[in-house]
């Protein structure tokens, strides 16, 4: 049996991994969330004591929970040389080594997705001949790599060379049957294309990571900075406040209560409401003006992408419940200003004497006879990443990201009829809410989205 235990911690909705590591009584925890209970609890059950907290780097896209970690447990906190973090802690870099128990962990310098970033190989000492496992952080991921753009001093092309001296000089050096363990998975804004799996091999890695197949430096310059996504505007905030350390979530206060008469107000001075409900209940009756992003998807990161971090937020939910979850997971990337929430939820609304909005939804099928019908009077807006339009798409449809639409709605026709999609549906319900908040009334949700429209043509 091994000496050295590993928990994996994965956080759905920001596609981020974290890790327990402990041996005889002593425990250190890698790139935590900022909810730190998770691994409080487990150190509890396990007879384990936190002594050590490590991050890969300054991340990015969550705000981590390690200043409140080690609040909590008195542990030393770890992070490569020349983080400039600005809370006690420990700069590690090649050659640097930590030893608890049976399990030691070799710390080497992996610049490239940003400059202090690091890996932590890991040896249970029970069998010292070669590592168990590489924490790679966002330096290597299932199928792909860190994105190389979140420096400002460094240009993309400069960190993506350094990012495959990284790799090549020092990652690949690996046994091929060492184990990756990244801080990502699918879903995540830190790559373009990683695997839904949560773990690799060097060798799985070195063989079919579309990254690691350029055969030079500047083939791989170019394959990661070509056509790279924008940077969400939200990743320099948190980077700073991951490197001040974020408030311990039992500092912030809980959202207040307040009715329709209450949010009229509030909103007339520019706070968002923000309904979390599933995307048919919003669709069939919300609050006139109202922005939908849906709880039960990547939630917090859509929420970052299209509002910041500083808007006054107004949350509607279904329950106390899904509003509690909802305030964490807003305070996971940075969003803090959550001063109330809609008392009584729609219903509450309705009993207050308000009207309501709606967006009309729109099946496959229906829309099929539409083209037939009305071709030129409608409009089809695609709202996918530019990978999965070029994976295939309906023809002459106006092609915005989620991410830039709030900023492009001057290049739809609010004449037509507007009919949007994505994927299944969970951006284009959030699409169809940033247009009506900006004027559009014709508009309608294609239930099912291309998936639903692709099967249909395929059955056709």
């Amino acid at each position: 049996m091994a000496s050295v235990v590993v928990e994996h911690f994965f956080l759905g909705c920001l596609a981020h991994a974290s890790y327990l590591v402990g041996s005889e009584g002593v425990a250190a925890v890698i790139d935590p969330q900022r909810d730190v209970e998770i691994y409080l609890d487990t150190a509890r059950q396990k007879g384990l004591k936190i002594e050590h907290i490590i991050e890969t780097h300054l991340h990015a896209d969550f705000v981590s929970g390690h200043r409140e970690l080690a609040e909590r447990t008195g542990a030393r906190i770890y992070l490569g040389e020349g983080s400039g973090a600005r809370f006690p802690h420990t700069a590690v870099k090649d050659g640097d080594s930590l030893q608890f128990g049976r399990c030691l962990f070799d710390f080497f310098s992996t610049p490239g997705h940003t400059m202090e970033s690091i890996c932590i190989a890991m040896t249970d000492l029970s069998d010292p001949s070669r590592p168990r496992a590489v924490f790679t952080g966002d330096t290597l991921f299932v199928g792909d790599v860190g994105r190389p753009d979140l420096s400002r001093e460094h240009t993309p092309q400069e960190l993506a060379a350094m990012l495959y001296q990284s790799l090549h000089g020092k990652l690949l050096k690996f046994p091929d049957g060492t184990e990756i363990l990244p801080a990502h998975g699918a879903g995540s804004l830190c790559g373009r294309q990683m695997g839904a799996e949560r773990s690799s091999t060097i060798g799985k890695e070195r063989r079919s990571n579309y990254a690691l197949q350029a055969q030079s430096c500047e083939e791989f310059v170019r394959l990661l900075t070509d056509g790279l996504p924008p940077r969400p505007e939200y990743f320099s905030r948190d980077v700073e406040l991951n490197r001040q350390g974020a408030t311990p979530l039992d500092r912030i206060p809980p959202p207040a209560p307040v009715r329709a008469p209450e949010l009229i107000r509030l909103q007339a001075e520019g706070a968002i409401v923000l309904d979390t409900r599933p995307s048919m209940e919003f669709a069939v009756a919300h609050v006139p003006g109202s922005l939908h992003i849906g709880l039960s998807g990547q939630y917090a990161s859509w929420a970052a992408r299209i509002l910041g971090l500083d808007k006054r937020i107004i949350l509607v939910g279904e329950d106390p419940d899904h509003i509690r979850e909802s305030q964490m997971r807003l305070a996971r990337v940075g969003i803090e200003n959550v001063r109330a929430y809609l008392e009584g939820g729609i219903a509450g609304w309705v009993a207050s004497g308000y009207e309501l909005d709606y967006i009309p939804q729109i099946s496959v099928q229906e829309f099929a006879e539409l083209l037939d019908q009305e071709k030129d009077h409608l409009a089809v807006l695609d709202v996918r990443e530019r990978g999965e339009v070029e994976a295939g798409a309906m023809e002459n449809s106006v092609r915005i990201p989620l991410g830039q639409l709030a900023d492009r709605t001057a290049e739809l026709d609010p004449s037509k009829l507007l009919v949007v999609h994505c994927k299944s549906g969970y951006r284009s319900s959030i699409a169809t809410s940033i247009l009506r908040r900006a004027g559009f009334r014709d508009i309608a949700n294609l239930t099912g989205g291309f998936e639903a429209w692709k099967s249909l043509k395929q059955a056709a």
